[in-house]
């Protein structure tokens, strides 16, 4: 992480965040003054260097905000008297982001698989004991403590303790059920074969009085860290997500086998270890991007040390730019333009 400052009519600092940084090179490709500097993206990626993805040469940096706008992934932001420019209506404004409609079950499979930790997800469901109701009782008279109901109890309800005394004549067994955790499904009093079980399930006989459960939660995408790949889009079960991807396009892998520029698969993989979205696999040897959640950042470009990766994008969506000048560089970005 870094800050640089510049004092004048105005303060100026440019803030750099490594956590945000996927090390696509973007910043470095439209700087005006070739101030931005990025790192060695693979070993870093693979924890054999501690260092920042992108460095600044703070001589040459003119303060413009250029690579600030053109990040998609706010890893860098420039401040002018304390606001940053991303909330300024002359500086150009990234339209993309994301949006978790009320169709929401809570069911938590996007956090689990979010590539970036950037899904904050509490669920809250009911009290188990107001849904299932019921009696059990243990006969410990009639109990050999054989330990059947508890290997076959489905819920873990039960626990049976065999422990020696003093006297090796005498064992000390004890056999609990945590009500909290039964589900009073009979399994254990039809296994025990000295019948000391007594069990009755009554929640079918109040099925009509038990409220439908409610599961509450609270689910939400922190738009600071999000590098757009889908993830969470795509294995939402209720379509409740919605992504906006920064960039419209593809990615191809232009091998030359005269050259020997062919993909090393897992004997390289450079390409996978710093892909910030879990967007390439090894299949048949060949290192394989999947575009439904690959946000064309062109971190898998930058490392590739074969330089066969080639990404090519057709749209941005980057708008408000004002200046002739900044939508000349920014175009560069683009197939074409």
């Amino acid at each position: 992480m870094f800050n640089i400052e510049r004092d004048g009519s105005e303060h100026r600092v440019l803030s750099y965040k490594d956590k945000n940084c996927v090390g696509c090179g973007i910043c470095t490709e439209v700087c005006p003054t070739d101030s931005l500097r990025l790192g060695p993206t693979v070993p870093i990626a693979r924890g054999l260097i501690e260092m920042d993805l992108v460095s600044v040469k703070e001589d040459s940096c003119a303060f413009c905000g250029l690579c600030s706008v053109a990040c998609p992934f706010n890893a860098l932001d420039l401040t002018i008297d304390d606001v940053s420019v991303k909330e300024l209506d002359i500086y150009p404004q990234w339209d993309k982001g994301s949006e978790i409609s009320d169709d929401c079950i809570y069911c938590g499979r996007c956090y689990e698989v979010c590539p970036q930790d950037s899904i904050i997800f509490k669920r809250e469901l009911p009290d188990r004991s107001e849904l299932v109701r019921g009696e059990i009782d243990i006969d410990d008279e009639k109990c050999i403590y054989c330990s059947f109901c508890a290997d076959l109890c489905p819920a873990g309800a039960i626990t049976v303790k065999n422990v020696p005394t003093a006297s090796n004549d005498v064992v000390n067994n004890t056999i609990e059920v945590d009500v909290s955790k039964c589900i009073f499904c009979g399994v254990c009093k039809r296994i025990c074969p000295e019948k000391a079980i007594r069990e009755i399930c009554a929640t079918c006989m109040y099925n009509e009085e038990i409220e439908v459960p409610e599961v509450t939660g609270e689910v939400f995408i922190v738009d600071d860290t999000c590098v757009s790949c889908s993830w969470c889009a795509e294995i939402c079960p209720k379509d409740a997500i919605t992504i906006a991807k920064p960039f419209e396009g593809t990615l191809e892998l232009n091998e030359i086998e005269a050259d020997e520029k062919i993909c090393k698969g897992d004997s390289c993989h450079a390409c996978q270890d710093v892909c910030p979205c879990n967007a390439v696999e090894i299949v048949d040897g060949k290192a394989v991007t999947n575009l439904d959640f690959c946000n064309l950042c062109g971190a898998c470009v930058t490392a590739c040390p074969q330089n066969i990766r080639e990404v090519s994008r057709t749209a941005m969506k980057l708008d408000n730019i004002k200046s002739k000048s900044w939508s000349e560089i920014l175009d560069s970005l683009l197939v074409g333009k």
